[in-house]
């Protein structure tokens, strides 16, 4: 269980005092967003109309949509799945929801996580898709990091997940997909771009929509952006929801990891620091003059990159020529060779073939 959904769960206390909103019922928690002491009733329907705001304000989705739902059986997708459903009844939104789920092939993690979703297709009557690593990349997971060990194989992970909900929602027809991140995700995905100084990425990363950017590509968005996680955790708890909370078992030495601790350490302190840095990272511009990448196509796949070769592809000839690390680092002058499948020198091959396990 996470430190959020512990410290959620301790809120679940009787409380002396009254709900601010209906000045009715007693209070059962306190709202780490806002301050405010809520009965169950009015934190659901604030939760509800906080995340109907964002979806209208933003202009999401248009009437008469496929919409698929990123589904991984974890709070933050079964949340975004429940509320889907029910603003889309409630509202009319006219949509016609899915749920799309990958399955990374993680023995004793994804299989359970998936169990969870595909009760959550029989609860919310959505039709569901699985696509999966071994079915579209010929590895797994495991595969991966007993070839790769476990410093670098989030890079893999994230990199083939992207692409295989594109390639997921390709097949169901989808006109977008929407994610479950959230407010702290989105802020730590701020912190982590400043500390690498990777500024393409920090320009488009608090975006809580993105165009098509190609043909492979199908537009994402996250209604749950501006919705604390601590906040998920207490709706799904108190609405009981049917949810998987095992963290992934190969995630440990994640670089997201360390800017999680510090964003939790700076909440503790300052609770508003989530918004700020996400309001921060949103107001951020880039000086003239700056160079940035130009998107292309992967001349291999045809899927969105920067590069000749995209990150995927480069990934996963260094899984099958068995040197890992050419997926790691910038080996651009490489990428000729893989395309013409040309044999790497001895020396090449012994830099590619060194992992810190």
């Amino acid at each position: 269980m996470s430190t959020d959904e512990i410290t959620a769960r301790e809120q679940f206390v009787k409380m002396p005092i009254l709900c601010s909103n209906c000045i009715d019922k007693r209070a059962v928690l306190k709202r780490p967003k806002t301050g405010h002491s809520l009965c169950k009733e009015c934190f659901f329907w604030a939760f509800e109309e906080e995340v109907h705001m964002t979806i209208e304000s933003a202009k999401l989705f248009k009437p008469g949509e496929i919409v698929g739902i990123a589904a991984s059986g974890g709070k933050d997708s079964t949340v975004l799945a429940h509320v889907m459903k029910l603003l889309n009844e409630r509202y009319n939104y006219n949509l016609e929801l899915m749920l799309l789920s990958v399955d990374e092939g993680i023995s004793g993690y994804r299989d359970d996580s998936l169990e969870t979703v595909k009760r959550n297709q029989q609860q919310y009557e959505l039709p569901l898709k699985i696509v999966s690593y071994e079915e579209l990349y010929g590895w797994t997971m495991d595969a991966i990091v007993k070839q790769v060990g476990l410093k670098n194989n989030c890079t893999f992970c994230g990199v083939f997940r992207r692409q295989a909900l594109d390639r997921g929602a390709i097949m169901l027809k989808v006109d977008k997909i929407c994610t479950g991140h959230n407010a702290d995700d989105v802020a730590e995905t701020v912190l982590m771009n400043v500390l690498r100084g990777d500024i393409a990425r920090l320009r488009r990363c608090t975006a809580i929509s993105t165009a098509s950017e190609g043909d492979g590509v199908v537009p994402r968005c996250k209604p749950l952006k501006y919705a604390y996680e601590k906040e998920i955790v207490l709706y799904a708890y108190f609405k009981k929801l049917d949810y998987f909370s095992t963290e992934c078992i190969y995630s440990p030495n994640a670089y997201r990891g360390y800017a999680r601790t510090f964003l939790k350490d700076l909440e503790s302190v300052r609770p508003s620091s989530i918004m700020d840095i996400v309001h921060s990272g949103e107001n951020l511009s880039v000086r003239e003059g700056v160079k940035m990448p130009v998107q292309g196509t992967c001349n291999q796949c045809g899927y969105i990159s920067s590069q000749s070769l995209c990150k995927s592809c480069v990934l996963l000839e260094g899984l099958n020529r068995g040197l890992p690390k050419l997926g790691i680092g910038k080996h651009h002058r490489l990428h000729a060779k893989i395309i013409s499948k040309e044999p790497l020198t001895e020396r090449e091959q012994r830099k590619l073939k060194s992992v810190d396990f």
